[in-house]
């Protein structure tokens, strides 16, 4: 029997979009941490190598071609490229780049990937106007922390109802984040708030096709009209956010407003930050780690009679997929990252080629994946077992996957993905120096030094 999932509307909220937009237009600069500011800049130089290494994508040249049409002003980069496209455009085509590897950054509770849309806007703005470094790592802390604090308020319902919450949420914190850029007060920043609030980006139907990366990218776009909209005095309804017909109630049967309000000011969302070793969906990444770790034991796959896999109903229900079809599909595919795990110890971009998607060693070994359901087994962990044709057999257990929190990528492997995203696009040694002005973005005077660069 099908349930009512109907609620009562909730007309006691509290007036999210006014608080939000007070504290992203009063919050001081760098008002955090030398922790807080750290991760700030890993996200940042983890979003830009993402973005960088994408460059060349198919994704990335239709829609460019796209935006060309249009004949746009040549105002922003468009990272790992030599053209120029108007600011919402680049917004546009650096958030579908940074997200079209599947690489990106993850705020683990939510499983929102921030720094796309946020960074994608803010960045194009901040080119365009000449703004400084710090001006954008402080739009970036603040807008992040709007998507993933409104995240927290409304997931997991949100994303089961099928809502890819990176683009639905995304569009509000670009929106926050280029308010603060522009240094809207609290009123307009409310109104670019509330511009964006009618505008969520994203359907979870689309993952494995070139319109998920999309999703960032379309927020990035909105979130950046929205505050441009707002700057020029138009209007929004200023309970746009928290009203019974508003973003949050309309898009999910929970709302836990606390989540907004709680410690604000105090703790950011950038902190709770992790970056993927592997290029697939976050869910994957610890069957693979166990898959990594059989292989450093010396487990060659023609000793393989089978892989017993272990994992919580979302890993399947995200990446189930057994025979994918291409490189974007293979991204969804736990059986596929448990393959690349084996064969190459490793799950980077070259590993979801669509070559080696559908190489025939490749398919053989991920037909020998049994992957079964135990929700005892966290979505954050995997139980891999693997029976060998002697008879043995062979167990890992992934609490927690290389990259999570309790086991962060260091600077260093931070910079060694950097390499390994930017070197092919822009030369080592232009690659280099990207990633030191990355390290430091705090001290410059005007990014477009920065997007200077990363036009090859």
């Amino acid at each position: 029997m099908a349930r009512n999932t109907q609620v009562a509307a909730d007309h006691n909220a509290p007036p999210v979009t006014r608080i939000l937009a007070e504290y992203v237009a009063n919050h001081p600069s760098r008002g955090w941490s030398d922790a807080v500011d750290h991760e700030a800049h890993r996200t940042f130089l983890n979003w830009f190598g993402c973005a960088v290494g994408a460059a060349r994508h198919e994704a990335v040249e239709a829609a460019l071609a796209a935006v060309q049409m249009l004949q746009p002003a040549a105002q922003a980069t468009v990272l790992g490229r030599a053209e120029k496209v108007d600011i919402a455009s680049a917004a546009l085509l650096n958030g579908i780049s940074s997200h079209t590897f599947d690489f990106d950054d993850t705020h683990l509770k939510t499983i929102i990937h921030p720094a796309g849309p946020v960074a994608s806007a803010v960045l194009a703005l901040a080119e365009h106007t000449g703004a400084s470094g710090r001006t954008v790592l402080d739009a970036l802390v603040l807008g992040i922390d709007v998507a993933c604090r409104l995240g927290n308020t409304v997931y997991p319902e949100h994303y089961d109802r099928g809502w890819h919450i990176t683009g639905t949420t995304g569009m509000l914190g670009a929106a926050a984040g280029c308010a603060r850029l522009l240094g809207l007060d609290a009123e307009k920043t409310a109104m670019a708030l509330g511009i964006a609030a009618s505008q969520p980006v994203g359907l979870r139907e689309q993952f494995g096709t070139m319109t998920k990366p999309f999703h960032p990218g379309g927020a990035a776009r909105a979130g950046l009209m929205a505050a441009l909209m707002a700057k020029h005095g138009y209007t929004a309804s200023p309970k746009a956010i928290e009203a019974p017909r508003g973003w949050a109630q309309v898009v999910s049967t929970k709302c836990a407003w606390n989540e907004v309000t709680d410690e604000l000011g105090q703790r950011f969302e950038i902190s709770f930050n992790s970056y993927k070793p592997f290029a697939c969906g976050i869910v994957i990444h610890p069957s693979i780690d166990a898959c990594v770790q059989l292989r450093e034991r010396g487990i060659a796959p023609e000793q393989i009679e089978r892989i017993e896999l272990k994992v919580h109903s979302l890993v399947l229900e995200l990446t189930g997929k057994k025979e994918p079809a291409d490189g974007l599909q293979g991204k969804f595919s736990v059986y596929h990252g448990c393959a690349a795990g084996l064969l190459f110890g490793r799950a980077a971009e070259e590993e979801f080629a669509d070559a080696i998607v559908t190489r025939p060693d490749v398919v053989a070994l991920r037909r020998k994946v049994v992957a079964t359901v135990d929700d005892k087994i966290d979505e954050a962990s995997a139980d891999v077992t693997a029976v060998l044709t002697d008879g043995r057999r062979e167990h890992v257990f992934v609490e927690h996957a290389i990259g999570s929190l309790q086991r962060p990528m260091s600077d260093e492997d931070l910079a060694r993905k950097f390499h390994g995203l930017a070197d092919a696009v822009v030369g080592a040694q232009r690659s280099s120096t990207l990633l030191a002005g990355c390290w430091a973005l705090g001290e410059a005077g005007d990014v477009r030094t920065l997007t200077a660069l990363a036009r090859p």
